[in-house]
C-alpha cells in the first residue's frame, strides 16, 4: 500500500531541498570563478556583474509566470520539465567559450529556474498542513537555500582546481537527473483548487515589469543612476507594474491578488527577506574576490574559507524557525537583522590581512547567524498569510523578492565598490602615463581588481610593492563602503519589523489574522 502524502511528507521535503540546492547554488557557484573568467574570457567588472546577474534577470522576471503556470498545469509537472531544461542549458554554459555565449546560457538557466522554485515552495506548503510542522519544514527548506548559497564557492573552487571553468556548470547535470527521478516517485502532483484560464495579460505585464526593473538595477551602476537610459528603464518598469496592479485589481481570477500587499504581515515579511538577500549577495560578491585577489587564496581555498558560513546556516536556520514559534517572528527576525548589521559593520573596518581565525571568521559566523534567524521565520510568516489558491503566486512573489534583492545587492554594493575602487586606481596610476603606461592600459586597469594587479605586474620590480599596496587599499575602501551600506539597510529593516509586526506574532497567529 503506497504511503499517503502526509506519511511521506519528510521525504518530499528532502527532494524539494535537493531541487532548491540545484537552483540556488548557481547564484553563487559562479562567484568563485570570477577571477578565472576575467582572465580566460577577458571579462571586465561590468561583464563579471552580468555573468552573476544574467542568471538573476530572467529568474526574477519569469517567477510570476512560473508560479501562475504551476498552479494551473500542475506544480510537479512544471518543475520536472523546467529541471530538464535547466540541465540542458547548464551543458550549454559548460562549453561556452565567450562572454556572450555564457550570458545566453546563464539567462536560459535562470529562465528555467523561475519555473522550478515557486513549485518547490508551493508543494511544501501543501504537503505540510500542520502549521508547527510547516514552520519547521520551512526552516529546513531555508537551510537548504542558505547552505546552497554558501557552499557554491566551495564546490566551484574544488572543481576549478582540477577542471576548466565549465565544470561548475556541468555538475548540474547528474543532480538534475537525480531530482527528476526522485520527484517522480516521491513528490505529489498539486494544483490551485480554483480552475481558471491563464492570465496572459497579467503574465505579460508582471514579467515585463519585473524584468525591466531588474535590468535597470543591474545596469544602473555602469550607465549611471541618473542617465537617460536608466531613468527610462525605471519609468517603463513602473508603468508596467502599475498597469499590472490595476489590471489584476479588476480581474475576477487574477494571477496575483495584489491586495495581499496591504496585509502588513505579508509586506513586512517580504521586506525582511529582501534586505536579508540584499546584504548576503552583495557581501558574497565582494568577499569571494577578497579571498582570492587580496589574500591570495586559490579558488578552492577561497571556497573552503567560506565553509563556516555554510555550517552556521545549516545549523541555525531550523533553530531560527523553532525560535520564532516560541518567541515570535517579530523578535527573532529583528534580532537577526541587527546581528547581520553588526557583522557587516565589522566587515566595514576589517583590514586587508586580518587574522582569518579572528575577525574574518567571526564576521562570517555572525552574518550567517543573522541570515538564518531572518530567512525561515520570514518565509513562514509570508506563506501563512496566503489562501490555498494564492500559494503558487505567493511563492513566486517570495522568490521574486529574493532575486530582486539579491540582484540589487550585487548591483548596489558592486556600484559602491566600483565608485571608490576605480578613482583610487586611476589616481595611483595616472602619474605613470608619461613613464610608459598607455591610456588603454590605464582604462583596463580601472575596470577590475585583477586587471589592476595585472597592470601593476608589468611595472619594474622596484615600483610594484607600493602600487600593489595602493590597489589593495582601493579594494578595501570599496569593500568597507559596501559593507556599511548593507549594514545600514539591515538596521532600517530591523526597525520596520519591530514597528510593523505584533510582539507575539507566530506562524499560527499570522494565519489567523490572514483569515479575518
Amino acid at each position: 500500500m503506497p504511503l499517503s502524502v502526509h506519511d511521506r511528507r519528510w521525504w518530499i521535503l528532502g527532494v524539494l531541498c535537493l531541487t532548491v540546492l540545484i537552483v540556488v547554488i548557481d547564484n553563487t557557484i559562479v562567484n568563485v570563478a570570477l577571477p578565472v573568467l576575467s582572465r580566460d574570457l577577458h571579462a571586465s567588472n561590468s561583464s563579471l556583474q552580468w555573468i552573476v546577474d544574467g542568471y538573476s534577470l530572467p529568474f526574477a522576471g519569469l517567477l510570476l509566470a512560473g508560479g501562475g503556470l504551476s498552479d494551473r498545469f500542475g506544480r510537479k509537472r512544471v518543475m520536472q520539465i523546467a529541471l530538464g531544461s535547466f540541465g540542458a542549458f547548464s551543458l550549454l554554459a559548460a562549453f561556452s567559450s565567450s562572454v556572450p555565449t555564457l550570458l545566453v546560457a546563464r539567462a536560459l538557466m535562470g529562465a528555467s529556474a523561475a519555473f522550478i522554485f515557486p513549485a518547490t515552495l508551493s508543494t511544501l506548503t501543501v504537503a505540510f498542513d500542520d502549521l508547527s510542522e510547516r514552520a519547521k519544514a520551512f526552516g529546513f527548506w531555508g537551510a537548504a537555500s542558505g547552505v546552497a548559497i554558501a557552499i557554491g564557492p566551495v564546490v566551484g573552487g574544488a572543481l576549478l582546481v582540477h577542471f576548466w571553468y565549465g565544470s561548475i556548470f556541468i555538475i548540474n547535470a547528474p543532480l538534475v537527473i537525480i531530482a527528476i527521478v526522485a520527484s517522480a516517485y516521491v513528490v505529489p502532483e498539486s494544483r490551485s483548487p480554483l480552475r481558471r484560464r491563464v492570465d496572459a495579460v497579467g503574465l505579460a505585464l508582471g514579467t515585463a515589469g519585473v524584468t525591466l526593473l531588474t535590468f535597470a538595477i543591474i545596469e544602473g551602476p555602469s550607465w549611471g543612476w541618473r542617465s537617460v537610459a536608466t531613468i527610462l528603464l525605471f519609468v517603463a518598469a513602473a508603468l508596467s507594474l502599475v498597469s499590472f496592479v490595476l489590471y489584476e485589481l479588476r480581474r475576477e481570477g487574477p494571477l496575483l491578488d495584489v491586495r495581499i500587499f496591504t496585509n502588513r504581515f505579508f509586506s513586512t515579511s517580504a521586506s525582511a527577506i529582501a534586505v536579508n538577500y540584499f546584504c548576503l549577495f552583495g557581501f558574497i560578491f565582494l568577499i569571494t574576490q577578497y579571498f582570492q585577489l587580496i589574500r591570495g587564496y586559490s579558488a578552492l581555498s577561497a571556497g573552503v574559507h567560506t565553509l563556516p558560513f555554510a555550517v552556521v546556516v545549516m545549523v541555525a536556520t531550523p533553530l531560527g524557525a523553532a525560535a520564532a514559534l516560541k518567541f515570535g517572528t517579530r523578535v527573532v527576525v529583528a534580532a537577526g537583522l541587527f546581528i547581520e548589521a553588526t557583522a557587516l559593520a565589522w566587515g566595514g573596518v576589517v583590514v586587508a590581512h586580518a587574522a582569518y581565525f579572528g575577525p574574518v571568521i567571526a564576521m562570517m559566523v555572525l552574518l550567517a547567524l543573522g541570515f538564518s534567524l531572518v530567512n525561515a521565520p520570514s518565509t513562514a510568516s509570508l506563506m501563512a498569510t496566503l489562501r490555498p489558491e494564492q500559494i503558487g503566486a505567493g511563492s513566486a512573489v517570495n522568490e521574486t523578492t529574493r532575486e530582486l534583492a539579491g540582484t540589487m545587492g550585487v548591483a548596489v554594493v558592486g556600484s559602491v565598490f566600483s565608485s571608490l575602487f576605480g578613482p583610487r586606481v586611476l589616481a595611483a596610476l595616472t602619474p605613470y602615463l608619461s613613464k610608459g603606461l598607455t591610456k588603454a592600459q590605464l582604462h583596463v586597469a580601472v575596470s577590475s581588481t585583477q586587471a589592476a594587479q595585472a597592470t601593476v605586474a608589468r611595472f619594474p620590480a622596484s615600483l610594484r610593492p607600493a602600487l600593489d599596496a595602493q590597489v589593495t587599499n582601493a579594494f578595501m575602501e570599496g569593500l568597507h563602503r559596501g559593507c556599511f551600506v548593507a549594514s545600514g539597510a539591515a538596521v532600517v529593516a530591523a526597525v520596520v519589523v519591530l514597528s510593523r509586526l505584533p510582539k507575539a506574532m507566530s506562524a499560527a497567529s499570522t494565519s489567523e489574522v490572514a483569515r479575518v
